[in-house]
């Protein structure tokens, strides 16, 4: 898999810190409504899009674009590389999901973004569904411009407050009109005086519309009622119209334009649950054909299914799994071969998943087994049991490619993220902490496979650990997690979500 990147995969990427939004100061607690739990670049890489735990959507902006654009039209036929990083300003913020309480259930609905996803735009507006647990959103953002009135301008030179008109000329000598108006050149037309002098001259407010705009997010369609169990997944089809919404047993599909009814496509729900061997954990639609999606499950497999074989899509086109090697299973096998995100790349041909341990690269035309797997989690296979009573061994850290299907990346724990190439006889394995500290920027491993933190510098782990040590004494913080990434779709830039904090990186 190159994609042409083949050739700069050969020679690591240098990562540098570009920007942070929302660090901590020291000793700063962080509330959890703060925490991000989403994150998505929309089709351009010009805008961004990070949901939170308080159920706000917070959206950042391109602002070098434009200049990079001209100098890249300059120099076209010249090896073109940005002198400075990108530049991303926050643009506005709107309160997506309250909390809420289903009265016949008696269970109450957490407001936590749980997906984001950017529609296509029209007519300047931004449009991205948003999700929670149950309730699925479709909003427009676009910018309104400000209407405010004029001042009144009440000429101070005739009149005082409201004291008389001030005005020397003799009484006699003054015009009048046939209403008892009196009508002086002096005046604007639209004056207003009373010959007793007792009030002074009035001007009507004029409606302008000023230079300013503002943003204005507007909630157009809200589908909801249609999911029993928690939403994991959201995703747009590529023709524009559709998109598809996962639960734990069930897939539906359904219109943008109509928020009233869905197809569900997929139904994994056995006659009598006692059967239940494993749910969906993640689902996306192929980039490029409207037909195709993909579902993970908690056994670790992918399926591939085609909307035109059947209105139910019972039976699968594909199945993708990696056989377990003999006498190595154990109580955390399935945990921990869970499949907690996938992703397609930008071409279609190759999928990518994470499990707890690892990061899988498929082919989609070879169901024989992943192409190829980077160790994430390798050092962490010892503590099991702990990550098991600490309940970490649950957490689901997303995946990304980059737009070329050069590199990929995952999260971890202690705030490292990991950068591999996946260009054919790469070694490429950077890990990197989300930390404005510059001396934090990066470590360079020589091969592919995961090194232990324990041979990583100090300076790369933070925080103390309540749950035990490495082999070399060096603590594991399992409080402080990188679980969510998003990767530029053209350029090599990261944003990183760490608990409230989102963290931009370039190379």
């Amino acid at each position: 898999m190159n994609g042409g990147g083949e050739e700069r995969a050969a020679t690591p990427l240098d990562w540098k810190f570009s920007q942070v939004f929302g660090e901590r100061t020291a000793g700063e607690e962080v509330q959890e409504v703060d925490i991000i739990s989403a994150i998505e670049f929309d089709r351009t890489g010009d805008h961004l899009a990070t949901g939170d735990r308080g159920g706000r959507v917070v959206l950042f902006e391109r602002t070098d674009a434009r200049e990079n654009g001209a100098q890249r039209i300059d120099l076209e036929r010249m090896d073109y590389t940005m002198s400075k990083h990108p530049e991303f300003r926050y643009k506005t913020e709107f309160q997506s999901h309250e909390p809420e309480f289903d009265y016949l259930k008696s269970l109450e609905i957490e407001e936590k973004i749980n997906k984001i996803r950017w529609c296509q735009t029209a007519n300047g507006a931004l449009f991205l569904l948003s999700t929670n647990d149950k309730t699925i959103k479709f909003w427009k953002v676009r910018e309104k411009k400000v209407k405010k009135l004029s001042e009144m301008n009440v000429d101070q030179s005739k009149s005082l407050s409201n004291g008389p008109v001030v005005d020397n000329t003799p009484e006699i000598s003054k015009p009048y009109l046939a209403n008892g108006v009196c009508k002086d050149k002096g005046f604007p037309s639209n004056d207003i005086s009373i010959p007793s002098g007792c009030f002074p001259s009035l001007r009507m407010p004029v409606v302008v519309t000023s230079l300013e705009t503002s943003l204005l997010a507007r909630c157009r369609r809200v589908y909801a009622h249609a999911h029993d169990y928690h939403i994991n997944s959201i995703s747009n089809n590529s023709d524009g119209e559709t998109f598809i919404s996962a639960d734990d047993l069930r897939i539906n599909l359904w219109n943008l334009e109509i928020s009233s009814q869905s197809f569900n496509i997929v139904d994994v729900k056995p006659t009598n649950m006692e059967d239940l061997t494993e749910v969906i954990t993640s689902a996306e639609f192929h980039p490029t054909h409207c037909n195709t999606l993909a579902y993970s499950s908690s056994k670790g497999s992918i399926r591939l299914i085609d909307l035109r074989q059947s209105a139910l899509c019972d039976n699968h086109s594909k199945l993708f799994e990696e056989q377990e090697a003999p006498g190595s299973r154990s109580f955390f096998t399935e945990i921990i071969a869970s499949i907690s995100d996938i992703k397609f790349a930008k071409n279609g041909r190759h999928m990518l998943s994470r499990d707890y341990m690892t990061l899988k690269l498929w082919d989609i035309n070879m169901d024989s087994g992943p192409v190829a797997s980077y160790q994430v989690h390798e050092y962490l296979r010892p503590k099991l049991c702990d990550l098991y009573e600490n309940d970490s061994i649950f957490d689901k850290f997303e995946c990304c490619l980059s737009g070329d299907g050069a590199r990929v990346a995952t999260g971890s724990y202690s705030n490292l993220f990991r950068v591999f190439g996946c260009s054919e006889g790469s070694t490429e394995a950077t890990t990197l902490e989300a930390s404005k500290n510059p001396m934090r920027r990066q470590v360079q491993t020589p091969s592919r496979p995961a090194r232990s933190l324990g041979n990583l510098p100090r300076v790369l782990r933070r925080g103390a650990d309540n749950s035990g040590a490495d082999a070399n004494g060096n603590g594991f913080d399992f409080t402080t997690k990188l679980l969510h990434l998003a990767w530029h779709p053209t350029e090599n830039s990261l944003a990183c979500a760490a608990s409230n904090s989102l963290y931009m990186y370039y190379a």
